[in-house]
């Protein structure tokens, strides 16, 4: 397990999920809200981009942009994590 916290890639994904589910904890009612008016991105604009800066901040630069673990959390967690709420969307 040691090894994993020092893989760069490993670090960042982490960092990533723990990001996005610290968004979805705080704002689930916004998010739930959003998902039912197809409107999640826009409404959760402001958090995203603060998880995104302090993402990109805190993450080496060598895992560059093409390793987008942000944008995986953010499918992964808040939008497959919410499957239940009814939505025009799925």
């Amino acid at each position: 397990m040691a090894t994993d916290r020092k893989d760069p890639h490993e670090r960042a994904r982490r960092l990533a999920r723990l990001i996005v589910g610290e968004i979805v904890l705080y704002h689930k009612d916004k998010i739930v809200l959003a998902i039912k008016n197809d409107s999640l991105f826009e409404e959760l604009a402001k958090e995203l981009e603060e998880g995104r800066h302090y993402y990109e901040k805190n993450v080496d630069p060598s895992i560059g942009p093409k390793a987008d673990y942000f944008d995986q959390a953010v499918v992964d967690i808040m939008v497959k994590g919410q499957g239940s709420v009814e939505s025009k969307i799925w």
